[in-house]
């Protein structure tokens, strides 16, 4: 009896070649592999087509008829197979280039067959290359055999060469599903496959490759994706359960005289609602006894960085050391310089570890640290390092938490015997379904509210040949005092491509304004260069900063109010409204402007027009997820959970993660110490979901 487990060399069609084939190209090295590679789409199989109607523009059609005549045409590389096939309104033109001698073995031209696939025009006739062929039965079409659609399964160049096309996966996956005469195992619960109204495992499975019916594989959708994304949501809900059992979070329920001090004489402004109902939220955290691990959201310039010193002074008026952990030292140094500008003359000591604090000075702020000296440390991944030691660390902020690998984030937990509470900071909004599944091990705060005085960003669209105009906004901004940035999306010209670089940009930029100082940053400058060139952008030394995305996560410059992106269709939407971030931090009316060529798409327009009309980072998140799914977005690589879900998309799939989720945590809820014999089916299917690594990873 086969097994899922069996190696997909031994199953019929397949052998050592393809088997080393598929598991190269799609990973596919078990018979259950192949089992989970779901079809891409679907073509309808229900309509016969006369073939005096079929001309070349049509997509896939299928026509009945006899076959007339088949003969071998042409030498060497143009010999073909062409066989004549009639329904008696027409005829057309069935061709093979390959397997010549096993295109028509065993086909019978006395019986009639359905023959399938994308019509072409060639020498004035309709023909159909490599077409499927299947003979017509008495009920006209053994749907068993073909299925009422047609799957469509994604394939490799190399696969192809291979001899495994899409039809030819279609075939080993039919043949497959042939061996296994009974039923799969189901892998739910009757309470959620009832409650749900989910369709059994095996059905789902045999109809998601071969549906029965519209309905029917609308529903195997339904069930697989809403399978797929519960069990990933069982394994975060999981690891919170055991983090919450295991780790006892540090009591702090005290806001003593650093916060009441800072707050009441300090507080450059007052706090928008947003800022007051996160900070409630973190006390909450703080002073609960179990551990907080939290995940701020807020765009750029909405006082994260406000947020984060008020729960370092929480953890300070209970006798604890915070640090905050910034990814570049840049900004790391203008964490620091932040936080002492906003304290003041406060007695609060805050202190800057990184690479470049060394000999005595490293020696002495290790030593402070140690003795609790220091109430605040600020730094880049240095205060990860084992010879890094708290007296008594209370709170860790993780800033642009995704540039940190889980390992980095996770060492951070072992700086006191008790884990210090945890909150992590994003300026790259996460729309609410990829927060579910990227970092649902983490209560999620929002800042949606910029701080009193700050304008709403001027964004437009314009062409190249507005060229002179764009400068014209540039000089007007200089002369009133203020800095631009222009950001490039090459460094060096490419032969492959038209777009604007760095290095042509800044030599024309430098003529076109030589009364003004032109600075350059790109990533394959030095890190002590290029932190030096943005110092001196920050100081005012330099009045235009021509750039690539490094500046996507920088340091802060008030007194920029211009952004110009070129090539802005070359961005993601994400990636755009960061860039837009860098500017509209002071008060100033600032503009970003979206250069392209006038040759560009409906969609690419349509696209940058949702920049234009809005700055929400969370709509235009929501856009962009929806545009390019979950793998192409900041961050989601490193996230320490591999975006490989095989049929649930997180962008369209909102309702079904949603359903999931809600399960997951009934089940947490009802079931937390796994004893319920109920549910052992899926205790079960987790671990070996688990064991394959297919998309787990617990994210700290």
């Amino acid at each position: 009896m086969i097994q899922t487990h069996q190696d997909i060399q031994y199953l019929q069609g397949v052998g050592p070649a393809r088997a080393q084939t598929l598991e190269r190209e799609l990973a596919i090295r078990t018979v259950g592999d192949l089992l989970t590679y779901y079809p891409y789409k679907y073509v309808d199989r229900t309509h016969i087509y006369q073939i005096s109607e079929i001309d070349g523009n049509m997509p896939y059609v299928q026509v009945k008829g006899r076959i007339l005549s088949a003969d071998t045409v042409g030498e060497g590389r143009n010999r073909r197979l062409v066989a004549r096939m009639s329904d008696g309104t027409g005829v057309i033109e069935l061709v093979w280039f390959q397997g010549l001698k096993y295109a028509l073995k065993g086909y019978d031209f006395n019986k009639e067959y359905v023959a399938f696939g994308k019509p072409t025009v060639y020498g004035g006739r309709i023909n159909i290359a490599h077409p499927e062929l299947e003979e017509v039965r008495p009920d006209h079409l053994d749907t068993s055999k073909t299925g009422v659609f047609m799957p469509a399964y994604n394939t490799t160049d190399r696969m192809k060469r291979g001899g495994l096309n899409s039809a030819a996966m279609a075939k080993l996956t039919r043949h497959m599903l042939t061996l296994f005469d009974h039923p799969f195992a189901e892998t739910l619960t009757p309470y959620l496959t009832e409650h749900y109204h989910l369709i059994p495992y095996d059905t789902a499975i045999r109809n998601i490759h071969f549906p029965e019916s519209a309905e029917l594989l609308r529903r195997a959708q339904v069930r697989l994706k809403f399978e797929e994304l519960f069990y990933v949501q069982l394994n975060i809900l999981r690891y919170v359960r055991d983090r919450i059992r295991r780790y006892r979070g540090l009591m702090m329920p005290h806001i003593g005289t650093a916060f009441n001090t800072f707050y009441h004489q300090h507080l450059p402004f007052q706090l928008t609602g947003a800022q007051k109902r996160v900070v409630r939220e973190i006390r909450e955290d703080m002073r609960s006894g179990r551990q907080m691990n939290r995940l701020l959201q807020g765009d750029v310039g909405s006082g994260k960085t406000l947020v984060a010193l008020l729960s370092a002074l929480i953890a300070i008026d209970n006798g604890f050391q915070a640090c905050i952990m910034a990814p570049t030292e840049i900004l790391a140094e203008q964490h620091l310089q932040t936080l002492r500008n906003l304290l003041g003359d406060m007695p609060v000591r805050v202190e800057l570890l990184t690479g470049s604090v060394k000999g005595k000075r490293r020696t002495t702020i290790l030593a402070d640290l140690a003795a609790g000296t220091i109430n605040i440390l600020v730094g880049t991944h240095a205060i990860i390092e084992d010879n890094v030691v708290f007296a008594r660390l209370g709170l860790a902020v993780i800033d642009e938490q995704h540039r940190f690998g889980v390992a980095q984030r996770a060492k951070m937990w072992q700086k006191n015997d008790t884990p210090p509470h945890v909150l992590v900071m994003t300026a790259t909004p996460i729309p609410r379904t990829l927060a579910m599944t990227l970092y649902g091990d983490l209560d999620v705060s929002v800042i949606d509210e910029l701080p009193p005085g700050r304008k709403p960003i001027a964004t437009l669209h314009m062409f190249d040949s507005h060229r002179a105009s764009i400068y014209k906004k540039v000089l007007r901004e200089m002369e009133h005092g203020r800095q631009v940035y222009i950001v490039y999306p090459l460094i060096k010209e490419s032969e492959k491509s038209d777009m604007k670089n760095l290095e042509e940009g800044y030599v024309q930029i430098c003529r076109q304004f030589p009364q003004y100082k032109v600075g350059k940053v790109h990533g394959q400058m030095k890190p002590a260069d290029k932190d030096a060139e943005m110092q001196r952008f920050a100081a005012g030394e330099t009045q235009i900063l021509v750039a690539t995305t490094v500046i996507e996560v920088g340091v802060n410059v008030p007194n920029a109010s211009v952004m110009i992106i070129e090539n802005a269709e070359r961005f993601g939407l994400s990636q755009l409204h960061q860039l837009r971030g860098r500017v509209g931090r002071g008060a100033d009316q600032s503009y970003c402007i979206l250069v392209t060529n006038y040759e560009i798409g409906n969609d690419t327009r349509r696209r940058l027009q949702i920049m234009v009309d809005s700055t929400d980072g969370f709509e235009i998140a929501e856009h962009d997820l929806k545009l390019r799914g979950p793998g192409d977005l900041e961050g989601t690589q490193q996230s320490g959970m591999a975006f490989d879900l095989k049929i649930a998309n997180i962008a369209t799939d909102g309702q079904i993660l949603t359903l999931a989720r809600d399960a997951a945590q009934f089940i947490i809820d009802h079931d937390p110490d796994e004893a319920n014999p109920q549910n052992t089916i899926l205790w079960r299917r987790l671990k070996e979901l688990r064991k394959t690594n297919i998309y787990w990873g617990a994210i700290s």
